[in-house]
């Protein structure tokens, strides 16, 4: 197959074992900067177009998307969407995970258990949105911020009123959550590829930080997962409509609780924690998937 990485940065571990992966079971793999792709919305034969030439031939996607450009790589996959190709994530779920409102509403719906979540923005009545996620402390989340940055651990309800405030004072949209103390500062990443968990790694938190990010100086290591924690990221990756997800889970004392799930997890934290080539199995999923909607297209043909 003719495979398309959509990634702005080839030298990045995920993308370059996503390379590698692709090449060792036979594939033609070709890295694309999403930014400089640009699009021919016609009505009859829609294309994109790189460096000077149409892209052409492709049998599937992979989206590296990064969530600054959000805007743009989802215009692009909707527009290889549009040309008939397997797009790995495609379009919707990935608008819809990174919208940590719409996503927590949608975990929400379906019953799949999380933090006690408030959401605000030039609330008046600070008190009652602190009281409605059970009091300090409480973990307040700007909704643009990624990698842990734009969160913040208020340990006192004094504390939590003066970060709402400066908030507000910013006209910024955010989050207000309830602190799984139990958790210990640590989470599990479930690395979930179709209807399997196929790896999974728990991530603790360096000396005197909360958040367990990997970017963030946190640890990561091998875990085995519990039937419901299991159950549980399956559920919230297909709640978001995606193929391959990073699903980000707390242990509390009333079960598994998602606190987000990734659209574009990357792969050298699980991989090396885990010792499972994740990269690989992306690419079977790829080879299955993509020959699915290829067989698809045919028969209506």
């Amino acid at each position: 197959m003719k495979i398309a990485i959509l990634s702005r940065g080839p030298n990045l571990y995920s993308t370059k074992r996503l390379v590698e992966a692709g090449e060792k079971r036979g594939h033609e793999m070709h890295v694309i900067n999403t930014l400089q792709c640009y699009m021919d919305i016609a009505s009859t034969k829609p294309a994109i177009w790189y460096q000077g030439e149409k892209l052409e031939g492709f049998d599937a996607v992979i989206p590296r998307i990064g969530s600054s450009i959000t805007n743009y790589g989802t215009a692009v996959i909707r527009q290889f969407e549009m040309m008939g190709v397997y797009c790995l994530t495609e379009s919707i779920p990935l608008g819809r995970s990174r919208d940590k409102l719409r996503s927590l509403q949608l975990l929400s719906q379906k019953g799949i258990g999380m933090p006690n979540t408030g959401f605000a923005h030039a609330i008046d009545n600070t008190k009652d949105l602190i009281k409605m996620v059970g009091g300090a402390p409480l973990v307040l989340k700007l909704l643009q911020g990624t990698q842990g940055r734009g969160v913040v651990l208020a340990e006192t309800p004094k504390a939590a009123e003066s970060v709402i405030d400066a908030f507000r004072e910013l006209e910024a949209d955010f989050l207000v959550q309830e602190f799984i103390k139990e958790a210990g500062g640590s989470d599990v990443r479930c690395f979930v590829i179709g209807d399997q968990v196929v790896a999974a790694m728990e991530r603790t938190a360096m000396s005197g930080e909360f958040r367990s990010n990997l970017h963030r100086g946190g640890s990561a290591q091998l875990t085995e997962l519990t039937e419901q924690e299991r159950n549980t990221a399956i559920a919230a990756a297909q709640t978001m409509g995606l193929g391959v997800s990073g699903v980000d889970i707390l242990r509390s004392e009333r079960g598994p609780l998602v606190m987000e799930v990734n659209s574009s997890p990357g792969l050298e934290g699980i991989e090396l924690a885990t010792k499972i080539d994740v990269a690989a199995q992306i690419i079977e999923h790829i080879e299955q998937n993509a020959n699915c909607q290829t067989v698809a297209k045919r028969s209506k043909g």
